[in-house]
């Protein structure tokens, strides 16, 4: 059963053992699963991964009123607004690093579209969640999400297709420190990126470990 015909919510639950990974198994584990908040969301086409020692993650200087829940049970949401303007969904992980989470970047809308039209104010698909803050607005993310366990309501992941499909993993963006990392994961051929992968970027087998 594919996420295409499959109802909102139907197939298996994304086991909460995969929240123990490091950031960048998990990062590259989640493209192809499928992720609604109350009924509304899709199929993830892009993430990724920041890990405690890393320079460019919100954790890097330690545990703030912002980050706290980067540093509280993995398997929970870390919500944070970006610039002061939108709102950003991460999945925290890692249970040996606190301190670690993966950013949902981007994802492909295949439930409760009209609701997500009607909160983007547009119905381009292609735009509704082709980047961390457009997925949030969508998806109705806000402040309130933070910390909330990902395995309970109104959150639902579930596996994506058996079948393995070409991930591309690039270099982070949108960062100005450790940008090098090629802790970025993207579904191949996805129309949903919020950027495409640079030429010469690689395209690997989802199947295959970090």
């Amino acid at each position: 059963m594919t996420a295409e015909t499959a109802a909102a919510g139907d197939g298996d639950r994304l086991p909460n053992t995969v929240f123990a990974l490091d950031a960048v198994t998990l990062a590259r584990r989640l493209i192809g699963s499928t992720l609604t908040v109350d009924g509304v969301g899709g199929r993830i086409v892009e993430t990724e991964a920041y890990r405690r020692d890393d320079a460019a993650s919100h954790s890097f200087r330690g545990e703030t009123l912002r980050n706290r829940a980067m540093f509280g049970p993995v398997g929970h949401a870390y919500v944070y607004r970006s610039y002061g303007i939108h709102w950003c969904l991460n999945f925290v992980c890692d249970g040996a690093e606190p301190g670690s989470a993966v950013l949902i970047r981007a994802l492909e809308p295949l439930f409760g579209l009209d609701r997500m039209v009607e909160r983007r104010g547009l119905a381009d698909p292609r735009r509704l969640c082709a980047g961390p803050g457009r997925l949030a607005q969508a998806l109705g993310l806000d402040r309130s999400h933070d910390g909330l366990d990902l395995s309970q309501p109104p959150f639902r992941l579930t596996e994506g297709d058996e079948v393995p499909v070409p991930i591309l993993v690039g270099a982070r963006i949108g960062i100005s420190k450790a940008a090098e990392q090629p802790w970025r994961f993207g579904l191949a051929g996805s129309r949903h990126l919020s950027r495409p992968f640079a030429k010469g970027e690689i395209a690997s087998s989802g199947t295959e470990t970090v």
